[in-house]
């Protein structure tokens, strides 16, 4: 095996600048937010609640732009029968974070919450909470897995090293800053990664287009020279799975703990829209170079490259069709810049994920849910602990697991099909509570597994209409896979009848109960009846006949949660900055 030591080197220093950008924010804001009653567990999850427009903006964007982000991109623009109209990744993100900005930022920020798990569990229980946990953890843990993954075999092709060492060094760097800073390591990390990122991806793109090889991108686009128009086109046929998925990414990128993560260390609510914006424009703009490489790689005659005769397409090598592009379309000192960009946009997005899902697991499982008493050295050391341990799942999960990609993309459609639901009944509707959740959770879930999974080769018991068998050739082995396409809009459906089934079950639980045709004691979730029922039914679902309520008039009311756990949520300091803690209050500021 030959070791390209440029390539190497440059791995190297980039590795160390990253591990010295990580030290020193941990060490210049070691003391941040603590001094002003701020815990130093919540400062290690939302930073001192001071992250400014500029880091905080680079710190979201970084987030969305992982290593799946730009491959994903580049390689669904070169894949014949998809193009650019089907790299939905760009504007799908960049809609969610507008979304995201204009109607969840400011509630959940003006209300003070440390994760994105604090609502369910003040409204629904810890045990809710517990069970909406399961497929947030899942969704970070997977997309850790799956870049990871990515970034392994992106070493491989360009500087041909071992790909389980290579992920493991990547993976023990993020694991390794993220422990010693927190947020602060991870956010102004990202301010380097998503430079590298830029200039890297930049620095590639006139390289590639200039060589002998490469045709004219603007003639490929719309002309079948070596494969068929890389801008693409939607088949009649396919519109409704097309809008399913761009729906999965609008609406299924905001219920995540790595977007909530920046929204609640935002400095005010007014800023945590303002990232949020901020970020969308640097997910468009970041997706650009990607468009382009995959553009490039469809107008290619490769049998004039070093990489054979063969196209990636015939090799089932469409997913590394980025590296390939920097491996043998430009010079080798330029496809190690690229070779960095990558790296980088790893892990940016890997670092992320592992602090969002033990900063749940640390305050929302641990302590919430078991130790209400914990310290908070004992929650910092849980948090510590629990980095390690995911950042070692995932890193185990990308070396071993042969479907990474497909638990992960699993995992995204529950967060979606899921959570999401819950997320608006939460912050907008009234009067839900735990049966209801309960009963759009088993609906969701159900509807959705239901529909098969052709990645992990799950299949359906549900068959949606229009459903059709699909094959799928491996150019390699010459094997031939059929796989049923669901091409009903299957997903975006679970999602709302999970919602609706939440409301209806909520309600009907409410008068069941209230009107006594249900007896009392059958409430076993103690989520209607109770000493303070009508209370629970308005003030917990943050709903009031005055224009404003705080979280100060919460913190008698006990809806599920012990006593000593009432006061948990409330942080008056937060709230200084924007007076609008509810829906109503939030919407008649307008």
């Amino acid at each position: 095996m030959t070791i390209h030591v440029e390539g190497l080197v440059a791995i190297v220093l980039f590795y160390v600048l990253i591990l010295f950008v990580g030290i020193w924010a941990a060490w210049k804001n070691k003391n941040s937010g603590v001094g002003e009653g701020i815990d130093r567990s919540e400062s290690i999850m939302v930073g001192g609640r001071d992250i400014g427009l500029f880091v905080g903006g680079f710190t979201m964007t970084a987030t969305w732009v992982g290593g799946g982000y730009i491959n994903g991109t580049a390689e669904y623009v070169y894949l014949p029968g998809f193009g650019l109209a089907w790299a939905q990744a760009p504007f799908g993100y960049a809609l969610s974070l507008v979304v995201g900005g204009l109607f969840f930022a400011k509630p959940m920020r003006s209300r003070g919450y440390v994760t994105m798990l604090d609502p369910f569990q003040q409204l629904y229980g810890k045990r809710m909470g517990g069970l909406l946990f399961i497929p947030a953890l899942m969704g970070e843990i997977f997309w850790s897995a799956a870049i990871l993954s990515a970034l392994g075999a992106t070493l491989s092709v360009i500087v041909d090293i071992n790909i389980n060492m290579s992920v493991v060094i990547s993976a023990l760097i993020a694991i390794f800053y993220t422990l010693v800073g927190g947020l602060y390591s991870v956010a102004y990390t990202d301010v380097v990664q998503l430079f590298c990122i830029f200039l890297g991806l930049w620095i590639s793109v006139p390289f590639a287009l200039s060589n002998p090889a490469v045709s004219d991108i603007g003639v490929t686009a719309k002309k079948t020279i070596y494969q068929s128009p890389w801008l693409g086109k939607i088949e009649p046929e396919d519109n409704w799975l097309w809008a399913d998925n761009f729906f999965l990414l609008m609406l299924g990128g905001i219920p995540w703990q790595v977007y909530f993560q920046r929204v609640l260390s935002a400095s005010s609510a007014t800023y945590a829209q303002v990232l949020s914006f901020l970020a969308a424009f640097g997910c468009l703009v970041m997706a650009v170079p990607s468009v382009l490489i995959g553009a490039i790689g469809a107008s290619t005659d490769w049998n004039q490259t070093t990489y054979g005769s063969l196209p990636p397409k015939d090799k089932d090598e469409s997913d590394m069709i980025l590296p390939i592009v920097l491996q043998h379309l430009c010079p080798p000192y330029i496809s190690f810049f690229g070779l960095g960009a990558v790296s980088a946009a790893v892990m940016s997005s890997a670092d992320s994920s592992i602090l969002s899902a033990s900063s749940m697991f640390a305050r929302n499982i641990y302590h919430l849910a078991f130790r209400q008493s914990a310290s908070d050295r004992e929650i910092v050391w849980v948090m510590r602990l629990t980095i390690f341990v995911f950042g070692a799942l995932a890193t185990a999960m990308a070396l071993l697991t042969g479907s990474v990609y497909g638990l992960w993309y699993l995992s995204s459609d529950l967060v979606y099909v899921i959570i999401f639901p819950q997320l608006l009944s939460v912050l907008f509707v009234k009067g839900t509570n735990t049966y209801g959740s309960v009963a759009g959770y088993i609906f969701g879930l159900l509807l959705r597994i239901g529909g098969g999974e052709p990645y992990l080769k799950l299949p359906p018991f549900i068959y949606y209409p229009g459903w059709v068998t699909q094959e799928k050739v491996h150019h390699l082995t010459g094997d031939v896979e059929h796989f049923i396409q669901q091409r009903f809009p299957f997903k975006s459906v679970s999602m709302v009848a999970s919602f609706l089934a939440n409301v209806f079950f909520s309600y009907l639980t409410k008068y069941l109960f209230e009107s006594g045709m249900l007896s009392h004691k059958y409430d076993f979730l103690d989520a209607v009846v109770s000493k303070h029922s009508k209370e629970i039914m308005d003030k917990a679902t943050l709903v009031s006949n005055h224009d404003n309520i705080i979280l100060s008039e919460m913190a008698p009311v006990r809806q599920v949660l012990g006593a000593s756990l009432a006061g948990t949520f409330t942080n008056t300091e937060v709230l200084s900055d924007d007076g609008a803690s509810s829906p109503e209050a939030f919407h008649n500021e307008d």
